[in-house]
């Protein structure tokens, strides 16, 4: 099978299964989904780590060669900082409510209502998604035409981590306003446009593919600043024993998943 057969296939296959994942979860009882959620993140930060650290950094040096990892160690920290960036140009809308609510008292004369914000928000959730979902696919590209055993425990990685992302999305839509059945069709075609990112990764990335080493550097930037950037500070919102030992726990699941799917493959 052709690598564009290979990620047409896992792009589609994490978008959708994300989305409708998402879409079953959503379907729980609230108090279900607020003891569940946390797990999925646990473990989604673990797979995030896992396939930057053991699968896609050691790739990019080993493609390189030791004597080349300053250039690696710089595409880690450009891509830091890029995706430090597209937060806060791109997903801005986990915050919008800051700067609309600094004079409360003037909300019924100089800022829009709850309805409108609501609103904006389920706009701004799709636009950001199918930019993020975009990348992604462009990332798991890179990842295949490097070698389609990392290009398997990349699209895991990404379907882990979508999927705690897509139940809090759907929410932001419903609040919004939109149907049930609105809501999930937008977020499963937001979800797709990975396919684009990855037809267009191997596309372009193919005809430069001495720079791929470079892309699997930023790529593992993507999934490191995604876990400790945003999935760990709300872990440690709860402090107690018990939490921390079922979070380490499922960290160490994802963690020993990305390992063993990378060690049989080869």
């Amino acid at each position: 099978m052709s690598v564009l057969s290979w990620v047409i296939l896992f792009t589609v296959g994490s978008g959708a299964l994300s989305a409708l994942t998402a879409g079953l979860f959503l379907m729980l009882p609230e108090h279900r989904r607020q003891r569940v959620l946390p797990h999925l993140v646990s473990f989604a930060t673990g797979a995030l780590l896992g396939a930057a650290l053991l699968g896609l950094i050691p790739h990019a040096i080993e493609s390189v060669g030791i004597e080349n990892t300053h250039g690696i160690g710089l595409a880690l920290l450009g891509g830091i900082l890029v995706f430090f960036v597209l937060e806060k140009l791109v997903l801005w809308r986990h915050c919008h409510h800051d700067e609309w609510d600094v004079h409360p008292h003037d909300a019924h004369t100089h800022g829009p209502t709850h309805q409108q914000r609501d609103a904006a928000s389920a706009s701004l959730i799709l636009i950001g998604d199918g930019f993020h979902n975009t990348l992604d696919g462009v990332l798991i590209a890179a990842a295949f035409l490097t070698d389609v055993h990392l290009g398997i425990v990349s699209a895991i990685a990404v379907f882990a981590h979508e999927i705690p992302q897509e139940v809090g999305d759907l929410a932001i839509l419903l609040q919004g306003g939109m149907s049930r059945a609105r809501a999930l069709m937008l977020n499963l075609l937001t979800s797709l446009t990975s396919v684009i990112g990855g037809i267009v990764g191997v596309l372009a990335l193919g005809s430069v593919l001495e720079y791929l080493p470079y892309a699997l550097a930023i790529a593992a930037s993507s999934f490191l600043y995604v876990a400790v950037a945003d999935l760990i500070p709300g872990l440690h919102r709860k402090v107690d024993i018990a939490s921390a030992i079922q979070q380490f726990a499922l960290i160490s699941i994802g963690v020993a998943l990305i390992y063993f799917t990378h060690s049989a493959a080869h």
